[in-house]
């Protein structure tokens, strides 16, 4: 949830062109990520949980990429501190996917 709301401020701050292109996909894809994963922990199989989360950490791949572009482009970026959100939930959803395998 932080991440949304890191990438949301970020975003707030790009050029106005980029409204319905990098700042919509940055956004959707920022809000899929935790979507995804409450999605997931609804289900009713660990199963579906973990595939849930595997699509979250897609959205978080995809994420990456676009603030990358960003980067390059040339947007005004929080640099160090959105790309460290992005990496911690890398982290945390590799470890849960990874405690989910163990149990099944």
């Amino acid at each position: 949830m932080n991440l949304v709301r890191d990438v949301y401020d970020m975003t707030s701050c790009f050029p106005q062109d980029e409204k319905f292109g990098l700042i919509s996909q940055m956004r959707r894809a920022a809000v899929s990520v935790p979507a995804n994963i409450s999605e997931g922990a609804a289900r009713n199989s660990a199963k579906e949980f973990m595939n849930f989360l595997y699509i979250a950490r897609g959205s978080l791949s995809e994420l990456e990429t676009e603030y990358l572009i960003a980067r390059d482009l040339g947007y005004p970026v929080e640099g160090k501190a959105v790309q460290a959100r992005i990496d911690k939930t890398f982290t945390l959803l590799a470890g849960l996917i990874r405690k989910l395998k163990e149990k099944n």
